[in-house]
């Protein structure tokens, strides 16, 4: 596949994480007062790890257009895998009452360290092209 079509649709990603993080924490400030405190803290949780993740993911895409690396896509496919299996689970455990799929929570969260270090190294590429490396 394309690296720029993966960029566009991690790009159409990025709108739709973004649509979603402020809405479901509008919600949250508002109707989700009435859930446990548990819950309420563990949706904040997802929604705090998916809005960061979700500007990390912009941030991959706009370093892309500048830098075509495949290691930047790399690390933006990551942060998208990150937010669905991190964030998705806990929103579905804890909406839905689906326990099992909070197993998915620790792959969530690997795929966000490795896409923080795809992107450390993309960006000493970048900087060793700008010194002639």
């Amino acid at each position: 596949m394309k690296s720029i079509y993966l960029a566009k649709l991690l790009m159409i990603f990025v709108g739709i994480s973004g649509c979603f993080s402020v809405l479901f924490g509008a919600w949250l400030a508002h109707g989700g007062q009435s859930l446990p405190l548990a819950s309420q803290e563990r949706l904040m949780s997802a929604l705090t790890y998916q809005f960061f993740h979700t500007l990390a993911l912009l941030l991959c895409i706009t370093l892309f257009t500048l830098r075509k690396q495949m290691l930047i896509i790399a690390a933006g496919m990551l942060f998208a895998v990150g937010i669905v299996a991190f964030s998705g689970s806990l929103y579905i455990k804890t909406l839905f009452d689906v326990l099992s799929v909070g197993k998915l929570a620790p792959f969530g969260g690997l795929s966000f360290a490795l896409a923080w270090l795809l992107l450390g190294f993309a960006g000493t590429k970048m900087f060793d092209h700008k010194l002639g490396n």
